[in-house]
């Protein structure tokens, strides 16, 4: 038997022997595993001293390429975990939603990174003005926190479950400790030993824990996050530890939960919908042998196609084949192990009291490939619940493995409202072609679910399912599912950055960001911006054009030039009743005319291209004869990244664009029109 190791302060050391891991097809013991070689206080020291430290010195856009390339070197030892994963009871499709899935994640995570600004930190936002005349305003600006993240992750997803939160805190800058789960620790092992083969993280910035973890909280500090994906029981207990308690540190539960499937009312047997809906539950029963956090446990009908659901989920479950995932045709595993089967199996006893089993049965099924005595296997198993509302334990009680309720409903408002007698779960999926209902279904059940799946025949060929959640869109839910959130995109990098107030003159919050702040004090030079490279250009940097007088004829030829002829742009419209006084310029002709004055066209520049324009805004209307001249100032930079060897360096330069008429009054008064412009710009 090989021994499972810890990864601790940079080094591998020998987890003991304390507990024996099996084969969960053979029952073999095949890795030993214990508590010993972590101190779990060093450990985190370790993690905030070095790992912070090097992880915050990278800029968004570092590490989100740093994962990147770690994805892409996963990807390409994916067959290795393949192999392993089996141990597991996986079958190849089982091993795919949790190996590649994993790895997309880091993928997902390392696109993210254009979100967020090529600095060490984050301006969240937009500037809040303080004062009057705009010399005091207020940010905010969010930075890695210099903890560590402790995430204590569930058995049934050894590779997704570490490699999606870890993508998340490794983008922020924050260093984590990964405590998988006892029973399938040797798979997270395995694609934890390649990640630091790779040597492309930083020194400190990922540590492993396969042996118990018991007494790591009590050395957690304000600055820490822990994470946590499990049982609702287990999570609850870790939840009120003392010490988080004392030192506020956040906590993330991801808990199993009953999610539930519905088929709307208007889905007759006849229509593909039905179809489709019958596919999604197997699906989510049988996948992972219904270990899913996600897997639907309650199946919510319409009363009158409650027989006709029965019998096409009976033929359905019944050829689906169990066994080795190895043999041919086999489309189900063993579940994880004896003990989570046990565990399974006693819950199924504590529902046998109350309801009927009507698919499937718990001791004659047949098995490919395998001894079903020796290993963890199960037949799905489906109950018949004809009394939700009174006979409420499918609500209470889930079974992780492939066992699910049937339950009927007369109304929609029924439906709402056996999907919410969970208490609160990960997803619901509702199956319905008609706009109406989904619509009120899910404005309704949305309370006390975290994410909510609309189904029909349009989507369902490239919808990713019931049971997947998205690594842009967060997966959590209320209540019985843990009040947390994972993922989510922009949203799950936020839970590990500190957001401050900043306040003081827009000069200063324009050193302080990074970024130019309206009304901050430009760099004026002789030399025109646009003349300067990528890596001389400062934020800051600053030109105030010549004027131009707009013209009744300007506005003439623009308006035949465009087509745009409407009524306020012609001189001769009776303007009576209208908010204008006379003939008023096009907002585009006036965010040319700005172009025009700030464009420096005389000979070749860094300039490669016009990228686009962000957030334009006219605000007072211009009339023939208004002189308008522009501050042009550069806002922010990003460098972009060399796709191969024949690309050329350069970045993303956004400009600020004041246009100004020559009224009297503030500059606010005089302020008609301001944009972010985005100019492609040669190194």
């Amino acid at each position: 038997m090989l021994q499972l190791q810890n990864y601790a302060e940079g080094h591998w050391v020998n987890s003991g022997d304390k507990d024996t891991l099996h084969n969960a097809i053979t029952g073999e013991a095949i890795y030993v595993m214990g508590n010993e070689g972590a101190n779990f206080e060093a450990m985190m020291h370790y993690a905030r001293t070095i790992g912070s430290k090097n992880l915050r010195k990278l800029t968004f856009h570092e590490r989100g390429r740093m994962l990147k390339a770690l994805a892409f070197y996963l990807l390409e030892r994916k067959e290795i975990f393949y192999q392993i994963s089996t141990f597991t009871g996986a079958t190849k499709s089982d091993s795919w939603v949790d190996i590649e899935g994993g790895i997309g994640n880091l993928f997902a995570y390392a696109s993210l990174r254009r979100q967020f600004p090529d600095l060490p930190y984050h301006v969240d936002g937009d500037a809040a003005k303080l004062s009057k005349h705009n010399t005091f305003i207020g940010h905010h600006i969010m930075v890695p926190k210099q903890g560590v993240a402790i995430h204590i992750n569930a058995f049934n997803f050894p590779v997704w479950g570490m490699l999606e939160k870890i993508a998340v805190n490794l983008l922020a800058g924050v260093p984590a400790i990964v405590k998988p789960a006892s029973l399938t620790s040797f798979l997270t092992e395995a694609v934890f030993k390649e990640i630091i083969k790779s040597n492309i993280l930083p020194e400190g910035a990922l540590q492993l824990i396969c042996g118990s973890a018991r007494g790591i909280l009590d050395f957690v500090e304000m600055q820490d996050v822990v994470t946590f994906t499990g049982s609702a029981s287990t999570g609850s207990m870790l939840k009120a530890h003392p010490r988080l308690i004392e030192k506020s540190v956040p906590f993330n539960m991801e808990a199993d939960s009953l999610n539930c499937c519905v088929l709307g009312p208007d889905v007759t047997t006849d229509m593909p919908e039905f179809e489709i809906f019958i596919k999604e539950v197997v699906r989510e029963m049988t996948t992972k042998a219904g270990q899913k956090c996600t897997a639907v446990r309650r199946i919510i009908v319409p009363a009158n196609k409650l027989e006709d659901v029965q019998i096409a989920l009976g033929k359905r479950l019944k050829s689906i084949v169990i066994g080795n995932p190895a043999a041919e045709g086999v489309r189900m595993g063993p579940l994880a192990g004896i003990n989570q089967r046990q565990d399974v199996m006693n819950h199924v006893q504590e529902l046998l009291k109350v309801q009927p089993i009507v698919i499937g049965d718990l001791e004659n099924f047949e098995v490919v490939g395998a001894d079903k005595n020796n290993g963890a296997f199960m037949s799905p198993i489906v109950f018949l619940n004809d009394s939700p509302f009174t006979n409420t334990r499918a609500h209470e009680i889930e079974c992780f493995g492939p066992v699910s309720t049937l339950m009927p409903y007369n109304t929609l408002d029924e439906a709402i409202e056996l999907s919410k007698l969970g208490k609160g779960s990960l997803v619901c999926s509702i199956v319905t072609n008609d706009a109406a209902i989904a619509t009120e279904f899910t404005l309704g059940a949305a309370v006390m679910h975290g994410r909510i799946l609309v189904l029909n025949n349009d989507c369902a060929k490239e919808s990713t399912g019931h049971g997947s959640p998205m690594p842009l869109l967060v997966h959590g839910g209320p209540g019985r599912a843990g009040g947390g959130e994972e993922m989510g995109g922009k949203r799950g990098v936020m839970h590990y950055l500190q957001r401050t107030a900043i306040q003081g003159s827009p000069t200063m919050l324009t050193a302080i960001t990074g970024i130019y702040q309206q009304g901050a004090k430009g760099n004026i030079e002789s030399i025109h911006p646009f003349k300067k490279k990528f890596g001389q250009l400062k934020v800051g940097d600053q030109l105030i054009t010549a004027k131009r007088e707009i013209t009744s004829e300007d506005i003439d030829k623009f308006a035949d030039l465009s087509g745009d002829n409407f009524y306020a742009h012609k001189k001769d419209t009776n303007f009576t009743g209208t908010m204008f006084t006379h003939q008023v310029a096009h907002g585009y002709f006036i965010m040319s005319v700005a172009a025009g004055l700030f464009v420096d066209s005389y000979e070749i520049n860094p300039v490669l291209l016009n990228y686009g324009i962000d957030e334009l805004r006219f605000t007072k209307p211009v009339y023939p004869g208004t002189n308008l001249h522009v501050r042009f100032t550069c806002k922010e930079k990003t460098t972009n990244e060399l796709k191969d060897e024949n690309d050329i360096p350069k970045g993303i330069v956004k400009w600020l664009v004041e246009i100004f008429d020559d009224s009297a009054g503030t500059e606010a008064e005089q302020l008609v029109g301001i944009a972010t412009i985005l100019t492609m710009v040669a190194e």
